[in-house]
């Protein structure tokens, strides 16, 4: 019933007591809101409210529904079958649920951000009209960076260790995750284990920022109604935004893996690292893996986007028997599985942007273009010299989640938002 929240809407003295008095007035207030909130749905004014206005309230708000599943949504609120609901029943469902507007009422799947995995390749998050003006925008932004900031810190030696799989292991260098971290410790100690971190962590700000900017630019050039966005048009406009902000934000992505393959001495910081590259390489190595990291954008958006799509509508339409909300856990695993399958699929071009990265700074390595780099592995290694790394990179999946999560959850009540 939301106790909690009942006693802080209800408790007008601030006495840390609810009294009788309170608690009528708060049950007054409160169904003074449900009925403007009931009026604002029930569109045709017949006293009742059907599934297909449920459609066009949550269309207003920038949330795209199908019939059926408003169906579900009727179905849990629904006391005698009519399939519309009436007065009553809608006041009888949420007197005793402490929310103020159809945008507390109706706000489960949200393809959220705080699922910070290490890659940024994610399509932006739909912001409601209330959420804007209000500010809370940028508080789930803020709370978000930050909860990637810890995660990333938190996995920092997994992800330290894909990148050198990635970069050194082959078949003639066999390279596990125990001998990798072996390696990595025997070298630097346990401080190198967070090698290239910092820059990690350093670029989630001006990426995201750029990101959310660009997205909603493009959204305005391509969406027909940029309140109720089509999904193709969210892919696409979220793939030219991601696009965007990588094409911003590169030379910081060569920058940490030049910092996470760097030896004991070979660098005195970060400022030495960006001397001597543009030094023995020129400007032009701030670029380099650039194109297989923009194509990757394609395969990671569109297969993240389509999986949590599918595990949505499975859900809804064999669990959601009496609420259409999955609960924390079930959002969690949706949103783990589709962006991991997501990571998945463009795992080999990622490999191959970070072996281009650090071509120049390995000794005797030839300088090979993409495709190049490309045929060379497969005819060495066989396909599966295209997923090297890959352990280490799915054992940091569940713990960054984890992570991402309640720090994101702390941020949040920190910045005062309300958990959803």
């Amino acid at each position: 019933m939301g106790s909690k929240k009942i006693f802080h809407s209800g408790d007008s003295d601030q006495d840390n007591q609810l009294d009788f008095r309170e608690f009528t007035d708060y049950l007054r207030d409160h169904e003074k809101k449900l009925r403007l909130t009931f009026k604002s749905l029930d569109k045709n004014n017949d006293g009742k409210i059907d599934a297909a206005e449920i459609v066009e309230s949550l269309k207003s708000l920038g949330i795209q529904i199908n019939l059926q599943n408003a169906e579900k949504i009727l179905h849990s609120i629904d006391k005698n079958g009519t399939m519309t609901i009436d007065w009553m029943e809608w006041r009888d469902h949420f007197l005793f649920n402490p929310v103020t507007s159809i945008q507390d009422i109706i706000h489960f799947w949200k393809h959220s951000t705080v699922l910070d995995i290490g890659d940024s390749l994610t399509i932006p998050d739909e912001f409601t009209e209330e959420e804007r003006t209000t500010g809370m925008w940028w508080r789930q932004l803020l709370s978000g960076a930050a909860a990637g900031a810890v995660s990333r810190t938190g996995t920092a030696p997994l992800d330290r260790l894909k990148v050198l799989m990635q970069v050194h292991s082959s078949k003639s260098n066999q390279m596990n995750v125990y001998s990798g971290f072996k390696q990595m410790l025997k070298e630097g100690g346990v401080t190198s284990l967070w090698r290239g971190n910092g820059m990690n962590v350093v670029k989630i700000a001006p990426e995201t920022a750029i990101k959310f900017m660009a997205y909603e630019q493009f959204k305005k050039l391509l969406a027909s109604d940029c309140r109720n966005v089509k999904t193709h048009e969210r892919f696409l406009a979220g793939s030219l935004a991601g696009a965007t902000a990588q094409t911003s934000i590169y030379p910081m992505e060569v920058l940490k893996t030049r910092m996470a393959l760097r030896k004991t001495g070979q660098y005195s910081g970060l400022a030495d690292c960006v001397k001597k590259i543009l030094k023995n390489e020129g400007l032009i190595a701030f670029y380099k893996g650039y194109i297989p990291n923009i194509l990757g954008i394609i395969p990671y958006a569109g297969i993240d986007l389509a999986i949590y799509e599918t595990l949505k509508k499975t859900w809804l339409n064999k669990y959601a028997k009496d609420t259409a909300d999955p609960g924390v856990m079930v959002l969690l695993a949706c949103g783990t599985t589709s962006s991991t399958c997501g990571q998945l699929a463009s795992y080999p071009l990622a490999l191959i942007r970070t072996r281009m990265q650090a071509q120049a700074s390995l000794e005797g390595s030839q300088q090979l273009s993409m495709m190049g780099l490309f045929r060379s592995i497969v005819d060495k290694e066989g396909p599966l010299g295209l997923y090297r790394g890959l352990a280490p990179n799915f054992m940091k999946v569940i713990p960054a989640v984890s992570i991402s999560y309640v720090v994101y959850e702390r941020m949040r009540m920190l910045l005062g938002m309300q958990s959803s």
